[in-house]
């Protein structure tokens, strides 16, 4: 697979803090229990995710997730009622997921891939 070299810009650094926040805040704080616990269910091999975009809509959230190393995940979820399924559509991480993907998104991609393979290394240790 054909990623974007980093480089080590101030662009790629200020991607990483805010990549390893939403990381935090995915898996520490109680805000985003809910979608935790939507990854957890539909992607019990879940080790490790990152949060690539997250687009807040009227009803509903939307975010588009690198679960471990491989996948990519698009989750909705209602903002106001839970009882609604969310909807969840996922892909393999490929060549073919690439192409469709500006510049800004695949530095966001290499960063997150980068992050999830040193979190499951260090899985792999403990």
């Amino acid at each position: 697979m054909k990623l974007i070299k980093l480089k080590g810009t101030k662009t790629e650094e200020d991607i990483r803090r805010e990549l390893v926040g939403s990381h935090e805040s995915l898996f520490n704080d109680e805000i985003r229990s809910g979608l935790l616990s939507v990854i957890k269910r539909f992607f019990p091999q879940m080790k490790t995710a990152y949060i690539l975009f997250w687009i807040p809509e009227q009803g509903e959230d939307i975010f588009s997730l690198l679960i471990n190393n491989d996948t990519i995940a698009k989750v909705e979820i209602d903002r106001y009622d839970h009882d609604i399924k969310p909807i969840i559509e996922s892909k393999q991480l490929d060549n073919t997921y690439l192409k469709g993907l500006r510049k800004y998104a695949r530095i966001r991609l290499a960063i997150a891939l980068e992050l999830a393979n040193i979190d499951l290394k260090n899985e792999e240790k403990n």
